[in-house]
């Protein structure tokens, strides 16, 4: 009932919309809208030019910028139909927020969870500095010792291997590892914990946690994430690895060593969210990037955009080869589309394939193109899914970011799926997995008003 009236009321806002326009403004404000959409291609053009030039053209790029919105809102202030032109707006967003939530299936079936005996030898690392200091600020450490749990907190200080630290509680009888702290800590001690067959607890306790929030569990309190010690269930999910350079890894996962900065060949590096190529990786490699992000990134665009610098990349999966992408983004299982928030969310964790995202624009129609339709769509997009990717390239070693960590790999990089080889636990409750709405699709929003209508009027579907 609640998709069917949120579908009538897309579809009533959105004849609203053309109706106020019409009724209000006559054929003069149907103009005034295509001048709009007009300024909008042309403003993201300026994104462009600003994004893929330096000096003079840089200039009258951001000018351009502030110049043509001021312009066109001249134009409607001008002709009296400002405030047509913003409640036609209002109305059609409005439109799209109802059609989107409309489209919102139920939600996809939950992950397998399995019965989990209480582990009898519990450990945790737990990194201080992860997530502005919340290992002390809940208590955490404290909290799991309560539980029975041996805990080690890293030294701000002095590097650690943490891999090493896992292994070596490993060699004295524990049965269940976890880890308080980012993805990047996360992935280290997964691939020992899947080395050893050993469940893996994830304790939201870093910046973002994105691998906490795909399991279902509640980044805004990570203590709770301590429950799944207590009153556990267990989780079979996908591991990601990458290799570099070499040959194919057998199925058959081996224990990855920890990467360094520089890797050498044969090498396999594990990930839970996503390696990145490209742009995003040559950027964050730069030294100048940790303390003026924003400067070291207008002045790398320019070349990276139009390849003059930075390798060039050569992605081959089971679809076809993506030829010189400016940027990829390889993750364990596929983003759910639609996200406004970005690239946050996974319904699932155990499809056994690889998400692939490479972005190639060339030009400005092209960049205005994929900026229009939010990033989710254009010529320059190609969004599919693989059981292996290869990312080779014309230079011997990449940049590649690997659950935020930046690291050098020998070409080629090999990424593969252990399907279902992570046994994660996670506390029985938990707060689940939110999706956020789907891409806009009219049709589907009107079908489906019409569809149900009729359902509910006893007359059945079209």
């Amino acid at each position: 009932m609640g998709r069917r009236w949120a579908a009538r009321l897309s579809l009533a806002a959105g004849v609203a919309a053309l109706l106020v326009l019409v009724v209000f403004g006559g054929l003069v404000s149907l103009v005034l809208m295509g001048v709009g959409w007009a300024g909008l291609a042309l403003s993201a053009a300026g994104v462009w030019w600003m994004l893929t030039h330096t000096g003079r053209i840089r200039v009258l790029a951001v000018l351009l910028l502030v110049a043509v919105p001021l312009a066109v809102l001249a134009l409607y202030a001008a002709a009296g139909l400002l405030w047509v032109v913003l409640v036609s707006l209002g109305l059609w967003a409005l439109a799209v927020f109802a059609g989107r939530a409309a489209l919102v299936e139920d939600a996809p079936p939950a992950m397998p969870e399995h019965p989990a005996r209480r582990a009898e030898r519990p450990f945790l690392i737990m990194n201080p500095r992860s997530g502005g200091g919340k290992v002390a600020r809940f208590r955490l450490a404290e909290r799991a010792r309560a539980l029975g749990a041996e805990v080690v907190v890293l030294d701000p200080d002095r590097p650690q291997d943490v891999a090493e630290l896992a292994r070596e509680a490993v060699r004295r009888g524990a049965d269940l590892l976890g880890v308080a702290g980012g993805d990047g800590t996360q992935a280290l001690v997964a691939g020992v914990a899947v080395a050893h067959d050993l469940p893996f607890v994830v304790i939201s306790a870093g910046t973002r946690n994105h691998f906490a929030l795909d399991l279902g569990l509640d980044r805004k309190n990570p203590a709770g994430c301590l429950e799944a010690l207590t009153d556990g269930v267990e989780l079979r999910v996908d591991l990601g690895y990458l290799r570099a350079g070499g040959p194919a890894e057998p199925e058959e996962p081996e224990e990855p060593e920890e990467p360094e900065e520089s890797a050498e060949p044969g090498t396999e590096v594990v990930f839970v969210n996503s390696a990145s190529f490209g742009v995003y990786a040559e950027v964050v490699q730069s030294p100048a990037y940790r303390e003026d992000k924003v400067r070291t990134i207008l002045a790398m665009l320019p070349d990276l955009l139009a390849q003059e610098s930075g390798a060039r990349l050569s992605v081959r999966g089971d679809g076809p080869v993506l030829d010189a992408p400016q940027a990829v983004l390889v993750s364990n299982n596929p983003y759910q589309r639609g996200d406004s928030a970005g690239l946050g969310r996974r319904e699932r964790l155990d499809t056994g394939e690889l998400g692939v995202l490479g972005i190639h624009v060339g030009n400005a129609a092209e960049a205005a193109e994929l900026l229009l339709h939010g990033g989710q769509q254009g010529r320059g997009l190609t969004e599919t899914t693989a059981r292996e990717v290869v990312v080779d390239a014309d230079a011997p070693v990449i940049p590649v970011g690997v659950d935020g960590e930046a690291l050098t790999l020998p070409t080629p990089v090999r990424c593969r799926l252990a399907a279902g080889a992570l046994r994660v636990r996670v506390p029985r409750h938990r707060p689940g997995v939110r999706l956020g709405a789907p891409p806009m699709d009219w049709r589907r929003v009107r079908r489906l008003a019409l569809t149900m209508g009729r359902a509910a009027a006893g007359r059945g579907p079209a």
